[in-house]
């Protein structure tokens, strides 16, 4: 049996060891059933539960902290000088909230016969976010879709 302080009390009798626990105002647990012979503590079961769930809960809260979240910009290649330039800014912003950022171009009809549009709009996009930003995933296509990775500096 372990006492309160975590220094070891003896082997005793299981009534012998309930009723120090009695005594004592806490709780007999059972820590290593299959234990020769099995090994009981003495503690304050309900705070320790407790104790086990605010530390379930706080591994939770860094967990869901230290996540990278995944965000999308859609573009197209006919896409404006102004809008390219909002979308830029959007991205930055992503990026110094520690965001990953997926940028499509998505082409549609005959805009597939202007591929290399799309290409120097990514490139542009790449040479305009260096300073904060690390290409993770370089432009590629797949379908009608362009699409490039970028992730923070760490």
């Amino acid at each position: 049996m372990i006492g309160v302080d975590g220094k070891p009390i003896g082997v005793m009798a299981p009534q012998e060891a309930l009723k120090y626990a009695e005594e004592e105002g806490l709780d007999l647990v059972e820590v290593a059933p299959n234990a020769k012979p099995p090994v009981c503590r003495i503690m304050d079961y309900g705070k320790y539960k407790y104790q086990q769930s605010k530390r379930a809960q706080e591994t939770r809260k860094k967990k869901s902290h230290s996540i990278i979240t995944k965000k999308e910009v859609k573009l197209r290649p006919n896409t404006d000088e102004h809008d390219l330039n909002f979308k830029v800014r959007n991205i930055k912003k992503f990026l110094a909230n520690r965001n990953r950022i997926k940028v499509s171009i998505q082409f549609k009809g005959r805009e597939m016969t202007h591929l290399d549009l799309g290409k120097k709009m990514m490139e542009r996009i790449a040479e305009e976010i260096k300073e904060i930003g690390v290409i993770e995933q370089e432009p590629k296509l797949e379908g009608r879709l362009m699409t490039m990775v970028v992730a923070p500096k760490t």
